[in-house]
């Protein structure tokens, strides 16, 4: 199992491709077309709730210090992965103790300053968050100023269960990985991808080291023989049907491999939970 978070050493790696340094959450090569893996160029003026977890401090200045998505669900809340805020991705055990954690909204180049970066008051992590498993993968971030310009998705609802019928389509956006070698570009990508049957789900994830699927909080999306999916810098980032908030990325063993689909939250999981902390 493998977390889709931008790790230190995945930064370094990005960095310094020429060194080949070897990573402990470092994806397989990916079955894709070198350009999310398998995405096409997109804007934050297309998709406004698209925003970007950040520390210059913890994951240096080049890409203004991404290293997770995260969706804007309110003014001033945003939605990511519980794993994103955790201490393997910090690097401490308390956010306070990272100053310069900051939200990006409205910037579709990472290299570039447009949008703005807002500070943290608050993060609260699902309870039922499980670091074994990956169930229940999610953070809700309160804002200390409201969003400017980013405009909110509305989350997917319990009732909202034709969103998660197999095939149905899906898109995917984020900063990450697009080639599943440690190839980060600065630029926000977009993949479409389908919903997957649960029961196909857990045939690929049955248990052992490639990961557990949990149909209660998990869904996962992805394309016949693989060459579409997230990937490392990922974690946090939004899975969209029809303007709705459907998943977050959050885990996967490899990016866009053959027999091996992106897994992310399910939102309407933890729909309820996330609205009494907005």
């Amino acid at each position: 199992m493998r977390f889709r978070v931008h790790t230190l050493f995945a930064a370094i790696a990005a960095l310094l491709p020429a060194l080949a340094i070897p990573m402990g959450l470092s994806a397989s090569p990916a079955a894709a077309n070198e350009v999310v893996v398998g995405g096409t160029l997109t804007t934050t003026q297309q998709a406004p709730w698209v925003v970007a977890l950040s520390s210059r401090a913890r994951f240096g200045s080049a890409r203004s210090g991404q290293f997770c998505g995260a969706v804007a669900v309110g003014p001033r809340t945003v939605v990511t992965a519980a794993h994103c805020v955790g201490t393997e991705a910090l690097g401490v055990s308390d956010w306070h103790q990272l100053p310069d954690l900051r939200v990006i909204a409205g910037r579709t180049d990472l290299g570039g300053s447009a949008g703005e970066e807002l500070q943290l008051s608050g993060i609260w992590v699902d309870p039922d968050y499980d670091q074994s498993t990956n169930a229940y993968d999610v953070a809700v971030i309160t804002l200390a100023q409201p969003l400017q310009d980013a405009s909110a998705i509305p989350l997917a609802q319990s009732s909202d269960t034709a969103d998660y019928q197999a095939g149905t389509p899906a898109e995917v956006y984020g900063w990450g990985d697009t080639t599943g070698r440690g190839g980060y570009p600065s630029t926000l990508h977009t993949a479409q991808v389908g919903i997957l049957a649960d029961s196909a789900c857990e045939a690929a994830y049955p248990g052992g080291s490639s990961g557990t699927y949990e149909a209660s909080s998990m869904v996962c999306a992805g394309v016949d023989g693989g060459g579409k999916d997230a990937c490392q810098g990922d974690s946090g980032g939004p899975l969209v049907v029809a303007g709705r908030l459907v998943g977050l990325v959050s885990w996967g063993n490899g990016c866009a491999l053959d027999g091996f689909p992106g897994v992310y939250t399910r939102v309407s999981a933890v729909a309820d939970l996330i609205a009494q902390h907005m």
